[in-house]
């Protein structure tokens, strides 16, 4: 029989600290933006602004922190090698795309119509 215990490394426990000062940071600004709202709107903002990029910077050296910033970075990698198409290209995959949608909201009108005028016929 093996027992099952749940072990936390110092790393993990750390990391919920951080998670839980992100929190209370987060908590804290939006509490501070409602007790402090008869103060200016500017100060308001850069003091929300300022907690928000400590949050940040403290959840960064987590490591969901620092799996989020890999993802981003390699996320724009990827968007770098996106080849985008030509303004000529968008516009004319734009006309098909909106004669596409007419040519359905056509079909689906005549045949809305059709059943339309079966049902009242037969219903009377």
């Amino acid at each position: 029989m093996s027992s099952n215990t749940n072990t936390e490394t110092p790393s993990s426990v750390l990391d919920w600290m951080k998670w839980v000062v992100v929190v209370a940071l987060v908590a804290g600004g939006i509490y501070g933006n409602w007790y402090y709202q008869d103060q200016s709107l500017f100060n308001r903002v850069l003091a929300i602004v300022l907690m928000a990029v400590v949050a940040v910077l403290i959840a960064a050296q987590t490591v969901r922190g620092k799996a989020t910033w890999l993802l981003l970075k390699e996320a724009r990698i990827e968007i770098r090698r996106v080849v985008w198409p030509t303004r000529p290209e968008t516009t004319q995959t734009t006309f098909i795309v909106l004669a596409l949608v007419l040519v359905f909201s056509l079909i689906l009108w005549a045949l809305d119509s059709g059943l339309s005028f079966l049902v009242s016929t037969v219903i009377g």
